[in-house]
Formats: structure tokens, C-alpha cells, sequence
């Protein structure tokens, strides 16, 4: 029988991979020109901001992707079903 919260910690498996991952791929760099229109069309206070907001949409983009390539890595050659 399965634990009901046995998803739960595999998603949470794969976005801690994923984190550590963002550790090691770089995220995006933006040229000056592009970052500070972006801070002025989002309203930002600073470049920093924008910094954090584009690292954890990188976070989450890699997070998302390593999920679903696992997942259907998973499901694909190794699942017992």
C-alpha cells in the first residue's frame, strides 16, 4: 500500500535536484540596457530586485522541467505497471 503523502515527497525530491541544479547552471544574464527597462516596466526599485525575481523564476522553470523529464523518464523504462 502507498503512503498518501508519497507524491508529495517526490515532488519535493525533484525540486530540491532542481535547486541544487540552479546551483550550477547559471541563471540568465540580462545586458544593462534590457535589465533596466525591465525594472522600469515592472516598477522595481532596483536591479537587484530584478536579479532575485529572474533567479527564482530560473528555480522554478528548472524545477518544473526536471520534474516532468524524471517523471516521465520514470514512467517511461522503470515503472512496474
Amino acid at each position: 500500500m502507498k503512503h498518501p503523502l508519497e507524491s508529495l515527497t517526490t515532488a519535493g525530491g525533484i525540486l530540491l535536484m532542481a535547486f541544487l541544479s540552479c546551483l550550477l547552471l547559471p541563471a540568465p544574464s540580462l545586458g544593462l540596457a534590457l535589465a533596466q527597462k525591465l525594472v522600469g516596466v515592472f516598477h522595481l526599485m532596483d536591479l537587484n530586485q530584478l536579479y532575485t525575481l529572474l533567479l527564482c523564476v530560473w528555480f522554478l522553470l528548472l524545477g518544473a522541467l526536471e520534474f516532468f523529464l524524471i517523471r516521465f523518464v520514470w514512467r517511461r523504462w522503470f515503472s512496474l505497471k
